[in-house]
C-alpha cells in the first residue's frame, strides 16, 4: 500500500506545501536566486538588506567594483578573421624593401596555419602617413579613423597561443583557447551587474553576413551563471527576436503569464537549492518582460538627427549597415549597458587568405567612417570618458604572402586599440619586428589586454573570481598584468 504524502517531509513522496506565512513567501521566492521583479523593486525603494548574506540576490542588480573606475561602459569593436596590423595600424618600410624575397633566416622557425613560412614578404596595401599631434602613423585605407589618432593608444606588441579561428576567438573572448569558459562581457556583468534593469548589462551585435568562426561561445557565460551571458540584438524591423507580445495579448495579461511560469519554475526547485539556468530563465521571462516597453525606444534610429546619421554613414550604402550598429551601440552605452560586443565581418571576414586587396579595401570602407563617427559622437555627448572602446580581431596577418596576394593568421605578433575611458590617447605601446611577425617590444599578451579592461572599470582582475570545481576561477587564469601606460 502506498504510503501518504507529507507535505513537510523530503523525499520522492512530498508534495508542495502552501506557503503559510508572510515571512516563507519572502524566503522562498527571494531564496537561492530569488524573484528579480521583487528584488528589485525593494532595491529601488531602499527596503533590502544591505548585508550580502541576508539580502535576497539580484544577479543584475548593480554592484560596486573594487576600485573607482575610469570607465562605466565598454564597446568592443571586434574585426572578425583577423585583421592585417601590417597593412593598416603598423607601418614596416623593412617589408616594403624586402619584398618578393624570402623572409631572412634570422627570424627562425615559427608556426603558421597554412606552411607560408618559406613563401615570399608581401608589401603592404597602401602608404602609411603620420596623423594629428601623436604623428602615429595609420594606413590610407583608414582616413576617418587616422583623423582620430590622438585619443587612440595603439597597441603594436600583441600576440597570442594559437593559429586557428576558434581558438583565437576564445582566446580574445574568454581568455582561453578551449570552449565553454566565460566571456569578457559576462565577466563584466558579474562584476557590476548592469545600471539598467530594464535592459541587458551584455549585449553582442553581430554581424549579418554571419557569426564569428567559433560562434555563441564566444559571448557565452561559460561556468557563470546563465544570466551573465550576452543578449544577441539583430538590425531590422525586430532587432530582438521573440521580444513582442503575440497579437490579442494585453500587457496585464503578457504579465499575468510570466508571473505564472516564474511561479512554476520556483516551485519546481527544493527549499535552499540553486540552480542557475533556472535562475536565467526566470532573469529571461522578467528582463524581456520590461525590455518589451524599454528595448524598442533604445534600438530605433529614427529619432537620431540627419547629422547624426550622415557622422555614422547611414546616408551610404557601403557603410549604413555597421554604421547603424555602431551608432546602436552608443545608444545602448548612453542607456545603460554595461558591454556592448560589435562585431565587423562576416564568417570568414578580415580572413585575407587571398586577395588581401580585395577582402581590406571592403571592410576598411564599411568599418572606417562609422568608427570614427562613434569616437566623435561619444565625445560630443559626454560619453567619451565613460566608455571605453576596443578595437581588435582574433589575430593579425603574416608578413609573407599565401598564394600571390593573400595573407595567412599570425597570433605572434598583431595591433589592438583602445579609446576613451581612462585611456591615455595618442601613443603607441609595443612593436613588432622588422617585418611584423613577432611582438618584440613591451609584448602584452591578450591575458593583459583583459586585465588592463577589467582595471579600466574598477575590477581587479586577481580578485574577480568565481568558485568552480574547487577552484577560484577568473578571466585572466593565472596570468595578466595590467598595462600601466595604457592608463591616462
Amino acid at each position: 500500500m502506498p504510503s501518504e504524502t507529507c507535505p513537510s517531509c523530503p523525499g520522492p513522496n512530498a508534495r508542495p506545501s502552501r506557503l503559510r506565512s508572510r515571512r516563507e513567501f519572502l524566503q522562498r521566492a527571494g531564496g537561492g536566486f530569488g524573484m528579480l521583479a521583487l528584488t528589485s523593486l525593494l532595491q529601488r525603494d531602499g527596503l533590502l538588506a544591505a548585508n550580502p548574506a541576508t539580502a535576497l540576490a539580484n544577479p543584475l542588480a548593480p554592484k560596486q567594483p573594487h576600485f573607482a573606475p575610469r570607465a562605466r561602459s565598454v564597446i568592443f569593436l571586434f574585426m572578425s578573421g583577423g585583421p592585417s596590423h601590417v597593412d593598416l595600424f603598423d607601418p614596416k618600410p623593412d617589408l616594403i624593401r624586402l619584398a618578393g624575397q624570402p623572409i631572412p633566416e634570422s627570424f627562425g622557425a615559427f608556426k603558421t596555419r597554412r606552411n607560408v613560412a618559406k613563401n615570399k614578404l608581401l608589401p603592404p596595401l597602401r602608404p602609411f602617413h603620420r596623423h594629428g599631434e601623436s604623428g602615429i602613423e595609420v594606413s590610407e585605407l583608414l582616413p576617418h579613423t587616422a583623423a582620430c589618432v590622438d585619443d587612440l593608444c595603439v597597441l603594436r606588441g600583441c600576440y597570442g597561443d594559437s593559429v586557428t579561428h576558434p581558438e583565437s576567438v576564445y582566446l580574445m573572448n574568454t581568455g582561453s583557447i578551449l570552449m565553454g569558459r566565460p566571456s569578457l562581457g559576462a565577466w563584466a556583468a558579474y562584476g557590476l551587474g548592469t545600471e539598467n534593469q530594464d535592459l541587458p548589462s551584455f549585449v553582442v551585435l553581430p554581424d549579418p553576413g554571419g557569426w564569428v568562426k567559433g560562434g555563441a561561445p564566444a559571448w557565452g557565460n561559460g561556468y557563470l551563471p546563465a544570466t551573465y551571458q550576452g543578449t544577441l540584438l539583430r538590425g531590422g524591423a525586430s532587432p530582438i527576436l521573440d521580444l513582442n507580445s503575440p497579437d490579442g495579448v494585453s500587457p496585464q495579461q503578457q504579465r499575468a503569464t510570466v508571473d505564472f511560469i516564474n511561479r512554476l519554475n520556483r516551485e519546481s526547485l527544493s527549499p535552499g537549492e540553486e540552480n542557475s539556468d533556472l535562475a536565467a530563465r526566470i532573469a529571461a521571462y522578467e528582463l524581456a518582460f520590461r525590455m518589451q516597453t524599454r528595448a524598442p525606444g533604445v534600438v530605433d534610429l529614427s529619432g537620431e538627427s540627419e547629422a547624426t546619421q550622415k557622422l555614422y554613414g547611414l546616408d551610404r550604402p557601403t557603410t549604413a549597415e555597421f554604421g547603424a550598429r555602431c551608432l546602436r551601440a552608443r545608444r545602448l552605452v548612453e542607456h545603460g549597458v554595461r558591454f556592448v560586443q560589435l562585431y565587423c565581418g562576416d564568417t570568414n571576414g578580415w580572413d585575407g587568405h587571398s586577395d588581401m586587396e580585395g577582402n581590406h579595401t571592403k571592410l576598411c570602407a564599411q568599418s572606417d567612417l562609422p568608427i570614427a563617427g562613434l569616437l566623435q559622437d561619444l565625445k560630443a555627448r559626454g560619453l567619451f570618458d565613460s566608455t571605453l572602446v576596443v578595437w581588435g580581431g582574433e589575430f593579425g596577418r603574416m608578413p609573407m604572402s599565401e598564394g600571390s596576394d593573400g595573407r595567412d593568421h599570425n597570433p605572434h605578433g598583431f595591433c589592438m586599440w583602445l579609446a576613451g575611458g581612462g585611456v591615455k590617447g595618442g601613443q603607441v605601446i609595443g612593436a613588432t619586428d622588422a617585418v611584423g611577425l613577432r611582438a618584440a617590444e613591451d609584448r602584452t599578451h591578450v591575458h593583459d589586454i583583459h586585465a588592463t579592461i577589467l582595471h579600466l572599470l574598477g575590477l581587479d582582475h586577481e580578485l574577480l573570481t568565481y568558485r568552480h570545481n574547487g577552484r577560484d576561477e577568473r578571466l585572466t587564469d593565472v596570468a595578466g598584468n595590467v598595462i600601466k601606460r595604457v592608463v591616462g
